[in-house]
């Protein structure tokens, strides 16, 4: 039986209900009105009760809404536009610069840009905050579809380990222009809308833009997430272990989060790329100093909520650096920490001494904590070769996570 329904002009009430000689009857006109003076009563004390709020599609802004407390408050103001530098086109040799690198010194000083996809409630409430053990924040370029799709089904499906929260956010920036651009912004509100764990702000996704993509989160973090234990900053194309990272973090001794921790695969003594053209080419203009202080590839590493803060802090007061990892590396050296060579890490690959021997080998992956670079296929079945109740390994070395130095 429907009593009553709401349209585009106004609220109307219908019964309809079957009689015992079957006859269809409605409420008088009268008795219909009174009814709908009842019913706006109840709905504007509680309306919760009736009408539960659902999303809807924003064309404006190209993004879906859910309830207003779920999204940037409409009272916060949006920081106004970033104008272009002009003064880096006097630079000795800019007209010589590729698109990406005049790109990046005209917009080098922007650190504020517009939320497009937020989420303010990812862990809890103020009042009833969430204990996360581990926040996975995966760095993914909108056109990436199939890369998220995997990962939520694998080992960035948010789910509960020994007891601990493992929780996942893929950061983005826009991708393309135009249609191209729409498109991309409305793949990612759908995926938001199913699965509530996208970050996404109004700037263009480049490579030289990474830095400035973690930047962001970090002030997010700071913001929406500052009780999260551990993180794992990494790239959606590697293969993660995250049961293997918690049971490391929860290996540890006297660190619950509240000290620091940032460990991976450190790289020393590197120098800035001069070799134009390299994707890593950095030019006298941007860099002069050498080499660059320790730091982890960017693939993946995992870092404490305290060295979290550590980072954004020193992010405030030191210059934007094109390549991300390097600059998070320059964070830590500011403030007179450094990163701990983990050896269930491989950013740059893996190298086994056998042609006889499969590098795909689950029984080797089943030991590590993250390696790049992988597929979306490849990591779908690795994830279900590693978890194959029937795989045996035989005598294998100690875990990696108690490999550090």
């Amino acid at each position: 039986m429907r009593i009553f329904s709401w349209s585009s002009r106004g609220f109307y009430t219908r019964c309809s209900c079957q009689a015992n000689n079957m006859k269809r009857f409605y409420f008088s006109v009268p008795f219909t009105l009174l009814l709908g003076t009842l019913v706006m009563c109840v709905y504007f004390k509680d309306p919760d009760k009736l009408f539960e709020p659902k999303p809807f599609y924003n064309v404006t802004q190209n993004k879906f809404l859910q309830k207003e407390e779920d999204v940037v408050s409409h009272t916060e103001a949006l920081p106004q536009k970033c104008e272009q530098d002009m003064s880096a086109a006097k630079l000795p040799g800019f007209a010589l610069f590729s698109d990406q690198i005049q790109s990046f010194l005209y917009y080098r000083h922007c650190r504020s840009f517009p939320m497009i996809l937020d989420l303010p409630h990812k862990c809890g409430r103020p009042n009833t905050p969430e204990d996360i053990f581990l926040l996975l924040v995966i760095k993914s370029h909108p056109k990436n579809f199939e890369h998220r799709e995997v990962l939520r089904k694998t080992w960035a499906k948010e789910r509960m380990h020994n007891g601990k929260w493992i929780r996942t956010v893929f950061i983005a920036g826009t991708g393309g222009s135009g249609f191209v651009k729409k498109r991309m912004n409305k793949l990612l509100a759908l995926e938001h809308q199913l699965y509530n764990d996208i970050l996404q702000w109004d700037f263009d996704e480049s490579f030289f833009n990474l830095t400035l993509k973690q930047i962001l989160f970090f002030e997010w973090l700071d913001r929406r997430c500052p009780q999260v234990r551990f993180l794992m900053n990494g790239d959606d194309d590697v293969f993660a272990h995250t049961e293997n990272m918690v049971d490391y973090l929860q290996s540890l001794k006297n660190n619950d989060g509240s000290k620091h921790l940032f460990a991976g695969h450190v790289i020393r003594n590197a120098y800035p790329i001069r070799a134009r053209w390299s994707k890593y080419y950095i030019p006298y203009q941007i860099h002069k100093k050498a080499p660059y202080p320790p730091y982890c590839g960017g693939g993946g590493y995992i870092l404490s909520r305290y060295t979290a803060s550590i980072i954004y802090n020193m992010s405030r007061t030191i210059e934007i650096y094109p390549i991300d990892d390097v600059y998070i590396g320059m964070c830590l050296a500011a403030a007179k920490r450094g990163p701990v060579i983990h050896m269930g890490v491989k950013t740059l690959g893996w190298y086994i001494p056998s042609q006889n021997l499969d590098k795909y080998d689950p029984c080797y992956m089943k030991e590590l904590l993250l390696i790049h670079k992988f597929s979306p296929a490849e990591i779908f079945v690795m994830w279900n070769e590693v978890h194959n109740p029937k795989l045996q390994c035989g005598l294998r070395q100690k875990k990696w996570w108690n490999v550090v130095k």
